[in-house]
């Protein structure tokens, strides 16, 4: 015999499963402990949240003003003096979104960042960011360093985009040029034949 056959559940750790609607002398029969009538004696008694049993709920009963809009753009912001203090920068001093992840101004390179110009900079940097503040743009180049603006996917995108509907344009105004000297000498030989019937 194994161990297993030894072995003894604790007390309460195995309860038998209420049997309802069995009868009035198991305590459990005739309403299965739901009560008399009402919303939660009946089926599906789930309510949704913030139900508040009919009457107009307060999320509802509460005005609504703005909204949240869609095409916000949310920035990593670095300011200037942080990376006036930061350690071990590369031979060309150029400061890229992966670099300033490593060195912690950032929490991720894939997110867009801005620089502002709180602070002072005297460290000649080439900074490569997604938007530049004013202040920061000026004191980047003050000290002889250079920003240098990241540019998205989706601004390239449509940049290609314009320039294929330019090209599209081209196309469809030279098959119009096409159709119209096919309509014209149509049109000429119909005149000719004409001439030649009424003759």
């Amino acid at each position: 015999m194994s161990i297993i056959d030894y072995m003894v559940l604790p007390k309460g750790a195995k309860k038998k499963r209420r049997r309802r609607g069995r009868g009035q002398g198991s305590g459990m029969g005739k309403t299965s402990g739901r009560g008399h009538k009402g919303q939660t004696a009946r089926g599906k008694t789930k309510k949704s949240k913030g139900f508040e049993g009919g009457q107009m709920p307060l999320l509802r009963r509460v005005p609504k003003r703005g909204f949240t809009s869609i095409f916000k753009r949310q920035y990593q912001i670095v300011n200037i003096d942080r990376m006036q203090h930061m350690k071990s920068l590369p031979k060309d001093n150029t400061l890229t979104p992966e670099l300033m992840e490593q060195k912690g101004l950032i929490k991720s390179s894939k997110l867009s960042i801005k620089v502002l110009g709180d602070g002072e900079l005297k460290k000649e940097l080439i900074v490569h960011a997604h938007a530049f503040s004013k202040s920061a743009k000026g004191a980047i180049e003050k000290a002889g360093g250079k920003a240098v603006l990241i540019q998205k996917k989706t601004q390239e995108k449509a940049k290609v985009k314009k320039a294929r509907v330019k090209v599209d344009k081209k196309q469809f105004e030279k098959a119009r040029v096409k159709v119209d000297k096919k309509q014209v000498e149509q049109a000429q030989v119909k005149e000719k034949t004409d001439e030649k019937q009424g003759k």
